[in-house]
This record gives C-alpha cells, sequence and structure tokens, in this order.
C-alpha cells in the first residue's frame, strides 16, 4: 500500500507509468460493492469477487424473491468462510420505482414517431403500442412535453433495449407518448423514469417492509439502500422502522439519490443518513449530462467533510458485456476516486455481466493507482479547516494522529513513513474519525467486543460495528478477542496490540523493522503512540 505517491501537481515520470504495481494484501483503499445476481450467486465466483476486492455484497430486491436471494448469501456465507475475508450484506430497497408489466416477457418492437400508451390497467397485454404499468397516478403527475425514459433493469445506456417517450397527451389514467427512438424491450424487468417529476408514492413501500421485516431480519444485515430517498424525513421513517427490529437498530441507513428532488434536500438527508450512494443511472436522466459531474463533486465533498461515506454507482457499463471498460469509464472512475470517492458500486456489471470478477479486479487497480496521486495534504488542511476549532476530543485526536504521520518533521525523523495506524475501538467511531483524514497508510480497526444484556441473555457486539467499515475508504476491520476490552489498562494493553501486530504481520501489511501509530485508549486517556517494530 505505501508506494511512492505522487501527486498530480508534480511532475511523473513517463517511464514510472509503465512499471507494473506491486501485489498488495487489500487491492485498494478504496472499496467496492458488488450486486450479487445469476452471474455472480455461485460460492465459487463469490470467493473470487472477494480475493479479487469486494467488500460489500448488494442484494437488489427490484428482482428476485427472498428465496432466491437467501440461497445466493448462503453462498456468499461459504465463500466468505473458505476465504477468510469479511464481507458486509447491504440490502436495496425498491422503493417507488415505476415498472413496465410485461407478462408474457417477450419482445415488445417499438418504432420511432409512433405513438405508445402507458395505462395502469395490469390485465392488458404489452404491445408495440401498449404498455401498462404498475402506477395508477402517472396520468396525475405528468403534463404534455415531459420526458419518459424506460430502460432495462439496470440498463447500461448501450443497449438498444431503452426508449425515450415524449408526452402528447393524458387521457383519464392513460398517458400517450411519442417514441423517440426505436428499440425493442426484451427481457423480464423495464424500469420507467420521469424526468424531474415526483412521483407520489412512499420512499419505504409496504413490499420493502415486509423484506425488511423477514430477509433483513433473518440475515442482520449491515447495511439498507434506501432508494430513491427524496427527503431527511425519509430517513427518520426508515430509522423508526428498523429500531423496531432488534438488531436492525444497529443496520446503517444509505440514501440513495436518485432524482434531481433529492438532490434539492441534500444537505437535511445527510445530516441524517449514515452514508449516500450517489446513483447516477438515474441521477443522468433527471440532470442535464453536463451537470453530472458537478453534482458528483459537490456531494462527495460535502460526505468527506461530514466524515460519512460517498458511493458511486455507474462507473464501468460496458464491462456488462465486454472485458476491458472504455478509456471514458476507468479515466471516470479513477476521477471518483480523487473527489474522494470512499466505494464503487457496481451494478448490471456484476449481477448480470459476463466478466464479475473481472470487473472487480479492475476497478480496483484503477483506484488503486488513483490513490497513488490523491494530494493527501491538501485534503487533510480542506478538512480541518472545515472542522473548525474547537474539535471534539475524539476528533482531535484523529487528528493529531495524521498530523504525526504528515508533519515534515516526523517524517525527517524517521525517514520512513509508518505502515499501517493501528485503532482500538468499540463502537468504531474512532477508527472512521480517522480514516476521514485520508491517510496515505491502511488504517487497521480493531474492534473490541462489549458484553450487553437485555436482562435475559448475554450477547457480544462488534460484529455490526466490523463489517460495516467496509465501506469506508481505507478502514481494515478485525473482531479482537472480548476478554481484551477497548479501553484497556496497562495489565491488558501488550496482549491486545500484540494481536493486532500479529494479524498485520500475517497479512503482509506489516513487515520488520516498520514503525506503526496505535491509537487507543489507557485508562480515562487516548494514546497516540508510535512503535518501531524489531526482527
Amino acid at each position: 500500500m505505501q508506494a511512492n505517491n505522487l501527486l498530480l501537481e508534480e511532475p511523473i515520470r513517463m517511464a514510472s507509468i509503465l512499471e507494473p504495481s506491486k501485489p498488495t494484501f487489500f487491492p485498494a483503499m478504496t472499496k467496492i460493492v458488488g450486486t450479487l445476481g445469476p452471474k455472480s450467486r455461485s460460492a465459487d465466483i463469490i470467493s473470487r469477487c472477494l480475493n479479487a476486492g469486494m467488500s460489500v455484497a448488494r442484494f437488489d430486491f427490484s428482482w428476485g424473491d427472498a428465496e432466491f436471494h437467501q440461497e445466493t448469501l448462503e453462498n456468499m456465507k461459504a465463500a466468505v468462510k473458505s476465504t477468510k475475508k469479511l464481507c458486509a450484506v447491504m440490502l436495496d430497497t425498491i422503493g417507488p420505482e415505476l415498472q413496465v408489466v410485461n407478462k408474457t416477457e417477450g419482445p415488445i418492437p417499438l418504432e420511432a414517431d409512433t405513438l405508445l400508451v402507458l395505462t395502469p390497467d395490469q390485465d392488458k397485454e404489452a404491445t408495440s403500442n401498449l404498455l401498462p404499468i404498475n402506477f395508477s397516478g402517472l396520468s396525475k403527475a405528468v403534463k404534455k412535453g415531459d420526458t419518459i425514459f424506460i430502460g432495462q433493469y439496470l440498463f447500461t445506456g448501450s443497449e438498444t433495449t431503452s426508449v425515450w417517450l415524449e408526452v402528447t397527451e393524458v387521457n383519464g389514467e392513460d398517458v400517450v407518448c411519442l417514441v423517440k427512438n426505436s428499440a425493442v424491450l426484451s427481457g423480464s424487468l423495464y424500469t420507467l423514469h420521469v424526468s424531474q417529476i415526483r412521483i407520489d408514492l412512499p420512499t419505504l413501500t409496504d413490499d420493502d417492509k415486509k423484506v425488511i421485516s423477514t430477509w433483513g431480519v433473518r440475515n442482520n444485515i449491515d447495511f439498507l439502500s434506501l432508494s430513491y430517498t427524496r427527503h431527511a424525513e425519509d430517513i427518520r421513517h426508515a430509522r423508526e422502522f428498523l429500531s423496531k427490529l432488534g438488531e436492525l437498530r444497529q443496520t446503517q441507513i444509505f440514501a440513495k439519490i436518485e432524482n434531481v428532488e433529492g438532490l434539492n434536500h441534500f444537505d437535511e438527508i445527510l445530516q441524517e443518513a449514515d452514508g449516500i450512494i450517489i446513483s447516477r443511472g438515474n441521477l443522468g436522466i433527471d440532470l442535464p449530462p453536463e451537470k453530472v459531474f458537478l453534482f458528483q463533486k459537490a456531494a462527495v465533498y460535502k460526505c468527506n467533510m461530514a466524515g460519512k461515506p460517498a458511493v458511486v454507482t455507474r462507473v464501468v457499463d460496458s464491462m456488462t458485456d465486454n472485458l476491458r471498460p472504455t478509456r471514458a469509464e476507468a479515466t471516470d472512475v479513477a476521477n471518483a476516486i480523487l473527489d474522494g470517492s470512499d466505494a464503487i458500486l457496481l451494478g448490471a456489471e456484476t449481477l448480470r455481466g459476463l466478466y464479475p470478477v473481472e470487473t472487480i479486479s479492475i476497478v480496483g487497480k484503477i483506484c488503486a493507482e488513483a490513490e497513488k496521486v490523491f494530494n493527501q495534504d491538501l485534503y487533510f488542511k480542506k478538512t480541518v479547516k472545515y472542522v473548525g476549532e474547537p474539535m471534539s476530543h475524539l476528533e482531535s485526536i484523529a487528528s493529531s494522529a495524521y498530523v504525526l504521520l504528515s508533519s515534515e518533521l516526523f517524517r525527517a525523523a524517521i525517514k520512513v513513513k509508518a505502515s499501517v495506524i493501528i485503532c482500538f475501538t468499540s463502537s468504531g467511531r474512532a477508527a472512521r474519525l480517522l480514516a476521514k483524514y485520508r491517510p496515505t497508510m491502511p488504517v487497521i480497526s480493531v474492534v473490541v467486543p462489549q458484553l450487553k444484556t437485555n436482562q435475559l441473555r448475554w450477547t457480544f457486539s462488534g460484529a455490526f460495528e466490523a463489517r460495516q467499515s467496509l465501506v469506508v475508504r481505507g478502514l481494515f476491520p478485525m473482531l479482537a478477542d472480548p476478554r481484551h476490552p477497548a479501553e484497556s489498562t496497562s495489565g491488558t494493553n501488550e496482549t491486545i496490540l500484540k494481536v493486532a501486530l500479529d494479524h498485520g504481520k500475517a497479512s503482509g501489511l506489516i513487515k520488520p523493522h516498520d514503525r506503526v501509530v496505535v491509537c487507543q485508549k489507557v485508562g480515562d486517556a487516548s494514546v497516540v503512540k508510535i512503535i518501531e517494530l524489531d526482527d
């Protein structure tokens, strides 16, 4: 991980670009969320995805039933056991998603400059002139001249299966549209998006609640991806619902920003959410193409300053059918990392793509290269300036650890950068604060379980906290022995630290004579110390 970091502002030797990258235990500091589906649900494929760099598995309930997803999850558990790599579980809700109802699942040819009727009558058969949809309020939401997009589920934009429509007339509950381009709708699931129009449906639907309270509870999901988040109240409502579901009160909620309404309320949503997913597929329809990058940069910056994970979607769509990304896509991934993104979310590329493992591997390699030229010093200064004074006690500890690492005096004294930062934590918050400052080296988050009771039984915390670190850039969790508390006395300090160092050595992160920065609590005091390893 500690390759010679360059800055884009510095001259880069052209010859160095051709030098092969050194293999590392962690493919990249940036995390990769993979959507599991028909092409990526076997234990073997999932094992290879984990080894390639996937750290979060996304289960999208827009398609497939609970039984299908449960089988996939059981395969994932087997893969985690065989690879010994942690993997978090993300449940993606359906939300107010509009869908074309094609019961025959046969192809539907659409010709440009012809009229097409969208009807809420789902008993009618889908034809080239009429498409049933799953929403009865469309005629009340649109007007003449509005734009409607219909695309294959997780459309990439390169298919000939996407069609643009222009509303020409509203006739009762039916909406008459002009077809703007020829296409053939083929496949089982097509989604419909109305540009910049509010759809009067709840963000967390009854179907979503049923899935969460059954499949979600059964599997103790780590993350809930709340599709079509439009207001802060959407997050509050979802959190209240989760709070009544036992262990799911610990589940983190990621707001999925997919339309202009979510964009307009972004600041309030960010305050309530645990993280943000910038869903560029639907946003790319709602926003003019030249504005998408502006929102991405602004949203990622706000997430960085708030210390909340920013996840970017739709980066290598062409790899759904191809072994290599386009030049533009490769550059897009790198720019997302330079913007400050914590994770890349792969959708169609891994769910129905032909090369799920290769996609994860290539995206990880691009992320790793971009991280080498990420300007940590500038980022750190911006972050500290944004936080301002006075900092919270925990925030100041996180800041101090990075200052020790980045100061010129410290670099001159040891002449070698620390190989890792080790942070002991019970809630995970201290480690996340460290990662917020984007140190150049990995942060090993040693999550020490705490014993809890509900007066009926004893349980240990820690598993949620460890897995939820798997979406944070630069943060790599390990579960510690619960017999050693996070707030330790000097008698247990050395034991738990030795376990963490042994873990670092076994993973290849720490080598003899390396210097390691350790952040932990000793009694009531928080301590940052530097240790040098012997042979």
